[in-house]
This record gives C-alpha cells, structure tokens and sequence, in this order.
C-alpha cells in the first residue's frame, strides 16, 4: 500500500498509481486534522492548483473535504501560482493553504503542497504529524464531503480570485516603470500558473514584450515544466535570434522558480541571479540585513556578503528554511541553486515572478547585460563557478556511501579538506577555496554532486575527484 511521505516540497506522487483521489482526500482530512489540533480551523484555508491534468477537479475534492470538517475552503477561480497562494494566506490571515502542483516535475506527477498561516512550506514538524495522520487513515472513507452547491450555500466554500491584490503589492516592490528602458523583453510561463501574472504587468506598464507557451498544455510542450537550460530550447532560440530582445524572463509551472536569459540568449545560472541581486538591493534600495543560501548554492554569495558586511546564514535544502528567516525579518534576499528566492518584506517562499521582474529592473537600472554585472561583481569579489552532477549508483556502491561519508579523506581534489559541513549532505571545503557537496536522493540510487571553484578548470578537477571517490 501508497505510504504518505513529504518530501522537501510536499507529498508527490504519479497520477492514477500513488496520487489518487483516494489517497488525496485522505491527505487533505489529515491537514484538517492538523488544523483542528492546533485550533486555527476557524480561520479557513486558500485551496488551488497548478495547470496539471485534473487540478482543478482534485481542488474541488479538497475543498469538499475541508468542508465536511467545517473549515471554510477559498477556493482559487483558476490556477494559481504557488507564491500568490503565500500571499493571499498571509493577506486574509488563514490558517493555511493547499496547493495541488509538483512544480518542476514531469507532467505524470501531482502534489499536494501545504502552506502553514505564516505563509512558507510547513516546516518538519508539521509534515511529519500530517504523515503520521494520513497513513493511519489510508484506505479508510474517513472524511465527509458537501456538494460544491451545499459548501458555497453553507458559507464553507468561497470562490476568489487572488490575481489583482498580488500584481498590486510586485508593483509596490518592482519599479516597472524603469524596464522601458530595456527594449523589448521575452517571456515563457512554461505552459503554466505564471500566464497572466508575467505579462500583465508589462502590459499595464508599457513594457514591450514577446511571450511563448502561454496556454494551457497539461503535458507542458512534451518537457518538464522548468525553466532550466536543457527544457527551454525554443525560449533561448528565440531570444538568440532575436536582436530587439534584451532579456528573457519564465517561470516553471507553478510560478515559483525563475529561469533568466541573457541579452545573447545565453542561460544565467540561478546561483549568480542569487548574488547579483543581493549586491543590487544593497547598492540601490539600501536594504539591511542578512542572507541566506541553502548548502548547495554558490559561495558567490557569501563573497557579496562580506563585500558588504553582513550576516551570512547557510540552511539545509528547502526553501522551508530560508523562507522562516524571511519571516523572521533576519535577511534581505534567500535563496537557493535551484533557481528558488524571496526577499525581506515579501512572502517567505520562492517566487520566481518577483524574481524575474528584479532581474529586469537591474538590468535596465544598471544599462548592462546580466553577464556584463557578472563580470563587474566578478572584478570586485572573485570568480565562482559552480556545478551539480547526478551520480546514479548501483546496488553495490549504494551499500558503500554511507561507509565512505563516515571515512573521509584528508585531502581530495589534491587539496587539503579544512571543513565537513553536514547539515544536509556532506559538504567538503578545501583549502583554495573551492568545494563539493554530496546528497544522496532518498527515493532513488543517485547521489548529487555540487561543486564550485574559481575557474572552469578547477572546478572540472573538483567534480572528477568526487565522482571518482563515490563511483571507484
């Protein structure tokens, strides 16, 4: 039997095999559940979904089970960007959202993402008491469902559409105005929530631009809906062979990650996006604080960080971690190599509609393309280059890895070790400045490979040594 188990972004799972409505409707009575236990029932939930197959069907089911258990239900007219969802949870003040997306992940997949009243991905301690709850109540009819009919009579289901409140508050954070000076940008919402949101704004601003891939396709153009370099082929060739575009701006399927394009069409790694930013909301907001990096994200961030002399907090994977300290008011920006930030005053999850829209407000601000910044910060601070590797395992090196992170080398990469940080994975710093990170997968036999050094050739040398250390 399916077991309930969230992983760092929600519990996901394929559609018609693990995700069912079954099973959906048990997750959902657990969350209620939860809810009832900390008594913030009253408060309702903001229910929605991405563009997958059957999403919005699967919101209704959900806000019918939240409604048997009395807990109002928003329920969100269309599909609906993860980062709008945290808004809207911390604008109505509920108890909470549930979001049916898997984010990045192939079109087979759905997820059922739960967001606690102070607008981030539940922390461990929350998953881990919905876990305990579902899988107690799988294959059980443990819950009750209304019509939708009799739950919107009731009061307990009510139709919202959170799209205007958002644009309003990115246009209090972005300066739209300035982006004219850009010329022409090119947007892709990747077949997802980000249609509407990406080039409204731009619109009302009278900002040019070119848009791709914004209808709704459940199977995502036959990729992955992320805004990575390998799943946008038609988004950098248009961008390449289009001389009026000056940047590209997607987002993936549920808006929550950002993917940026360089006047040439060049990709942008989400790493140096991370750390441009950080520098310009410094220079040119005067913003204070610190920052956060997850384990795996690029030290071109703590270099920044020094440059101006402020708090550096590293976090384990999940941006759970970075978005409680943006709720905490501790830092200027998060974020995290899988193209993942937020700023201080906006919602403690990733948006990567905000992300794209700074992009854009740097580059024309600044007069220059991303990669020239990237090489004036580059001046200033170093250069950092930065990599990740899936290792696949067989059943043989699998039984040795934990061995081998147990008995570490002095040196590796012909370098002295001088630090093991393992708050999530083993993290090596060696003594030139240059690092690795390994990550087990705990669903499959891969280990993740993260490096970074000061030069492509470094960096090469970094990444052979620990492949070779996991695979010999």
């Amino acid at each position: 039997m399916t077991r309930i188990t969230f992983g760092t972004s929600g519990w996901r799972g394929i559609l018609g095999e693990d995700f069912t409505f079954d099973n959906v409707k048990v997750v959902i009575k657990a969350i209620a559940d939860n809810l009832k236990a900390s008594g913030e029932q009253h408060r309702g939930v903001i229910v929605s979904c991405d563009t997958r197959f059957m999403g919005q069907r699967f919101a209704q089911e959900a806000s019918r089970v939240l409604a048997g258990e009395g807990i109002t239900a928003y329920l969100c007219e269309r599909d609906t960007p993860t980062p709008v969802i945290s808004f809207e949870i911390l604008r109505r003040k509920t108890a909470g959202g549930i979001n049916f997306t898997a984010s990045h992940n192939p079109p087979e997949y759905n997820g059922v993402k739960f967001s606690p009243s102070w607008g981030g991905p539940a922390l461990p301690a929350t998953t881990g008491d919905i876990e305990r709850r579902a899988n107690v109540l799988l294959g059980t009819v443990c819950y009750q469902q209304p019509t939708l009919t009799d739950a919107e009579q009731s009061g307990l289901l009510v139709l919202i559409d959170p799209r205007e409140e958002y644009l309003k508050e990115l246009e209090r954070k972005v300066d739209f105005d300035v982006m004219k000076k850009l010329g022409t940008v090119a947007l892709n919402p990747l077949y997802g929530t980000g249609r509407g949101y990406l080039d409204t704004p731009l619109s009302r601003h009278a900002v040019p631009y070119q848009i791709i891939n914004n209808h709704l396709d459940p199977y995502f153009g036959g990729q992955p809906p992320e805004p990575s370099e390998s799943h946008i082929p038609d988004f950098i060739s248009l961008v390449k062979n289009s001389p009026e575009i000056r940047l590209g701006l997607a987002t993936d399927g549920d808006g929550d990650r950002f993917g940026i394009l360089d006047a040439d069409g060049s990709f942008i790694e989400p790493n140096y996006i991370i750390a441009l930013l950080l520098d310009y909301l410094i220079r040119f907001r005067r913003m204070e604080g610190g920052v956060a990096r997850s384990v795996a994200t690029s030290h071109l961030v703590d270099a920044v960080a020094k440059k101006h002399g402020i708090p550096l907090y590293e976090t384990p994977v999940g941006f759970k971690y970075i978005g409680e300290l943006i709720s905490q008011d501790k830092i200027i920006i998060g974020g995290e190599e899988s193209a993942g930030l937020s700023i201080k005053g906006h919602v403690p999850e990733k948006d990567g509609l905000l992300a794209c829209f700074l992009v854009a407000e740097m580059v024309a601000r600044e007069g220059k393309t991303v990669r020239e910044l990237l090489e004036r910060l580059y001046g200033e601070v170093g250069c950092f280059v930065t990599r990740r590797d899936n290792l696949k395992l067989s059943s043989e090196l699998e039984k040795s890895y934990a061995t081998k992170m147990a008995s570490l080398p002095a040196e590796i990469a012909g370098t002295k070790i001088t630090k093991i940080i393992s708050i999530d994975g083993t993290k090596l710093l060696l003594d030139d400045g240059s690092w690795m990170l390994f990550r087990k997968s705990g669903t499959e036999p891969v280990v993740r490979l993260y490096g970074e050094a000061s030069s492509e050739a470094r960096l090469t040398q970094v990444m052979e040594a620990g492949r070779a250390y996991i695979c010999s």
